[in-house]
């Protein structure tokens, strides 16, 4: 199926290949998607509750807590905990956007789906699959898993100075967007610290890079502005989560004043929940993307 959006942003941005984008993803998961489905430790998910607020999580666990039992199956052994913006939200089907991604090896694969809760189990159905190349991931390595140390969810409708100061040193965070009628979606967009600007307690800007061109979470954005962002602690286990509008700037010459942009994105925050102890996994950094504008 045609994405209206996507075309429309291949088109403004020049590119004129016919079915590029997502209607010429595969369905079915390769042997080689289910190995490296197998392998991962860290699950980002993305969905929309039941006002149509888009939100980004993410799921962690030993190698083996996701697997893929057959060609069009997805099986996640953990659900969203207390105080995600996604607990509950899966005990009914919904469109769901699935990145799994291994830092270390700066290797992801995306599955988008319908996913429901099943006993203690997350089952996706997949309707995309298809892999990513490893511009903009920041090495790093899991050194860790510490004792569950969950804490309450503060949940608020701006940014405290604490989050903006989490955000402006973010190399990495994760978006997640969906289109009515065309599924969900969840991408990774990382660079150097300082790469995502907050311009105040309820705005920020990021930078769009050179990328695929196949534009999805922007074909996404066209027809729907709301989208989630997740910001990992990856020292602490902390977790923040942002739900809001994005627009897309085209202005050349706005774009022209950060390095490697081909357009910048503005989001404004409508709430905010930062989970204390959400993910016991601890992580070291490595080095930084070469693909990362300087």
């Amino acid at each position: 199926m045609l994405h209206r959006g996507e075309h429309a942003i291949q088109r403004r941005a020049g590119l004129t290949v016919d079915g590029w984008g997502s209607a010429g993803v595969g369905v079915t998961i390769p042997p080689v998607a289910a190995e490296f489905l197998g392998q991962q430790r860290l699950v980002v998910l993305a969905a929309a509750d039941e006002t149509g607020a888009a939100w980004a999580s993410v799921l962690t666990g030993p190698p083996g807590f996701a697997t893929a039992p057959d060609e069009r199956t997805v099986v996640v052994d953990r659900l969203p905990g207390a105080g995600d913006p996604l607990a509950d939200l899966f005990d009914v089907e919904r469109q769901v956007g699935m990145l799994m991604i291994e830092p270390a090896a700066r290797r992801r694969m995306r599955v988008n789906g319908r996913a429901r809760r099943q006993g203690s189990q997350l089952l996706v159905r997949t309707d995309q699959v298809y892999s990513n190349c490893p511009k903009y991931i920041q090495t790093r390595a899991h050194t860790e898993d510490s004792p569950p140390a969950r804490g309450p969810a503060q949940v608020t409708g701006e940014l405290t100075a604490e989050q903006q100061g989490w955000i402006a040193a973010a190399d990495t965070f994760f978006i997640g967007t969906y289109a009515e009628g065309l599924g969900a979606d969840a991408s990774h967009r990382g660079g150097n610290p300082g790469f995502v600007t907050v311009t105040g307690s309820r705005r920020l800007t990021w930078p769009d890079y050179v990328g695929n061109s196949m534009y999805m979470t922007l074909g996404n954005l066209e027809l729907e502005p709301r989208c989630g962002l997740l910001f990992l602690d990856w020292d602490n286990g902390h977790t923040l989560h942002l739900t809001g509008r994005a627009r897309v700037d085209w202005d050349p010459d706005r774009a022209a004043t950060v390095p490697g942009a081909q357009r910048l994105i503005d989001f404004e925050v409508d709430k905010a929940i930062q989970v204390v102890g959400a993910v016991p996994q601890r992580w070291s950094f490595g080095r930084y993307s070469r693909f990362n504008p300087a």
